[in-house]
């Protein structure tokens, strides 16, 4: 009794040790994080401004410095894992296929980004800071080393030295939203033209615009080659790939970090392994291609215009007015598409995951969470355009359009919840009825029972019937299966384009000058600048979302 008593005493303690272990690693670790956000957040700021003297080298060597410390982690825990088996459970959820290779395609462009501007920088040698060169150099030392990190380690579920490794991933997880904080602010800068600019009949374009102002030295500073212009034009293209590639990351050091001493559950030996296949997907992969390819026709139209056509209002008027009917056809036929699925989704008796797993908590966080910025945007133009009367044609097409993405937005959110909290389709075998050979039954003259035949057959037209209803059931499984994945395919596609057109320049909320008006440039500025840098992301993380939804269809 005695012994039995010491044994549960020495249990609860070594329980309440582990807790403490783990509250302190977890507090600790989120301190790290939070302290490195927000002196990047800072610095970010602070390279904004013209009154504050903190230029874009200091912000660069404190990145450098991340890249450095974060590298030198990573490289430790592989080498540890190795050596001591660091990682005894894995998460099935965690670091899909999809997910890695989304990983590595960004880590590609990026690298490849990289590359074009330490061609450019290094063109300015001679008269600007070393550190220019010095920066995209280490970021492509740490893009290499991170890729290579996550590939690995995405689904591991640490178990020993589980402070360090919290901490190590909330450094890679604050230096990738200092990363992407920098990025978003420069491409913001891209694209925000301020109004004493408009009326200037020598104005640059947007892009060269933002050339100027992050040119190096002073202006008798020359590139010492003659591709610099090029490289220069080459990586402001690939800024879209580079801020989701530290996006994809920051994800997924979230989710490694909140599997750090977490058992994986005994349901990962039997679960459904997905695959993915585009076997008889027609309708909606067909008019996805249709609509990507008609919405990259009219971007590419659209860009034409407002780059070049800076007098001519008409034409400015044409592209802008096109612009806003791609977007209307849009979500209108993802808001059909989605109510569609949503529909077939109520009617169907799939069960529910019980399953908690962070991947999928953070899915559905990252999905409602990076939808708000749109809705910002969206609901600040709606009110701009009700207030003044939506006078036109265009503020009339601009009015509906913020409507319908409204509508959109909540639609898409609910099928993608929806599907993601839905067992995965299993295919419907046909019922087998066997009768029991010991079934008793009267006798014709009622006089008693007697026992069939234990060699008697079962009825054929109880196998029948149960063969039918097996057929029934499995048509009607295959019909709302093959729909559901269609309507994925679609939206899926649609939130390409819808994620192409943002991430590549389109910026209708400047171009268009109704909202700049009625708030003033500095606080319509400020809400773009916020909200459309989410809304980007939403469309990107909407694509990986319906990804994993159509693999359970």
């Amino acid at each position: 009794m005695m012994f039995s008593l010491k044994k549960i005493l020495d249990t609860s303690s070594a329980e309440m040790a582990w807790e403490r272990g783990k509250n302190w690693g977890w507090m600790l670790s989120a301190f790290i994080c939070l302290n490195i956000l927000i002196l990047g957040c800072a610095f970010v700021s602070a390279g904004t401004s013209e009154i504050v003297k903190i230029s874009s080298l200091d912000l660069q060597s404190f990145l450098i410095f991340l890249f450095l410390l974060t590298s030198i982690w990573m490289v430790y825990f592989t080498y540890n894992s190795r050596a001591r088996n660091v990682s005894v459970f894995k998460d099935r959820h965690a670091g899909p296929i999809w997910l890695r290779g989304g990983l590595l395609l960004f880590g590609i462009l990026s690298i490849i980004m990289d590359i074009f501007k330490i061609v450019s920088y290094v063109g300015y040698l001679h008269c600007d800071s070393a550190i220019k060169v010095a920066f995209p150099v280490v970021q492509v030392v740490f893009v290499l080393v991170q890729t290579y990190f996550f590939w690995i380690h995405s689904r591991d579920c640490v178990q020993v030295q589980k402070n360090l490794s919290r901490c190590g991933l909330m450094l890679t997880l604050s230096t990738n939203l200092v990363l992407w904080m920098t990025e978003v602010t420069e491409e913001s800068l891209h694209q925000t033209i301020s109004p004493e600019f408009s009326t200037d009949h020598a104005k640059l374009s947007r892009r060269q615009q933002y050339i100027k102002s992050a040119s190096y030295g002073d202006d008798q500073c020359t590139c010492s080659h003659t591709s610099c212009d090029i490289f220069k034009d080459a990586y402001y293209y690939l800024y879209p790939f580079n801020i989701e590639y530290s996006l994809f990351a920051s994800t997924m050091a979230f989710v490694m970090w909140k599997n750090v001493g977490r058992a994986a559950p005994e349901s990962n030996h039997h679960h459904h392994h997905a695959r993915f296949s585009l076997k008889d997907v027609v309708i909606g992969l067909v008019l996805g291609i249709l609509l990507v390819a008609a919405g990259i026709a009219t971007f590419v139209v659209y860009e034409i215009d407002m780059k070049t056509n800076f007098s001519d209002k008409e034409s400015h008027d044409t592209a802008l007015m096109m612009h806003f009917v791609m977007n209307i056809v849009i979500a209108t036929t993802m808001c059909v598409c989605t109510i569609v699925g949503s529909a077939i989704f109520m009617v169907d008796h799939r069960e529910h995951i019980s399953e908690k797993n962070p991947t999928q908590s953070l899915d559905v966080g990252l999905l409602v969470g990076a939808s708000l910025g749109k809705f910002i945007v969206s609901y600040f133009s709606i009110i701009a355009m009700v207030a003044t009367g939506a006078k036109g044609h265009l503020n009339r097409l601009n009015l509906s359009w913020g409507i319908l993405m409204v509508l959109q937005l909540g639609l898409q959110n609910f099928f993608i919840i929806v599907g993601l909290h839905r067992e995965p389709f299993h295919e419907a075998e046909p019922d087998t009825v066997v009768a029991n050979p010991y079934a008793a039954e009267s006798s014709k003259d009622g006089s008693g029972l007697q026992v069939r035949d234990l060699d008697q057959k079962s009825n054929p037209d109880t196998e029948a019937r149960g063969h039918s209803r097996a057929a029934e059931d499995r048509h009607k499984q295959l019909w709302k299966r093959r729909v559901l994945r269609e309507v994925c395919a679609f939206l899926l596609l649609g939130n390409v384009i819808l994620w192409i057109m943002p991430a590549f320049g389109a910026r209708p909320q400047f171009d268009h000058d109704t909202e700049t008006q009625f708030y003033q440039f500095s606080m319509w500025a400020a809400v773009v600048n916020v909200g459309l840098p989410f809304g980007i992301f939403y469309r990107m993380h909407s694509v990986a979302s319906l990804f994993e939804v159509y693999q359970k269809l």
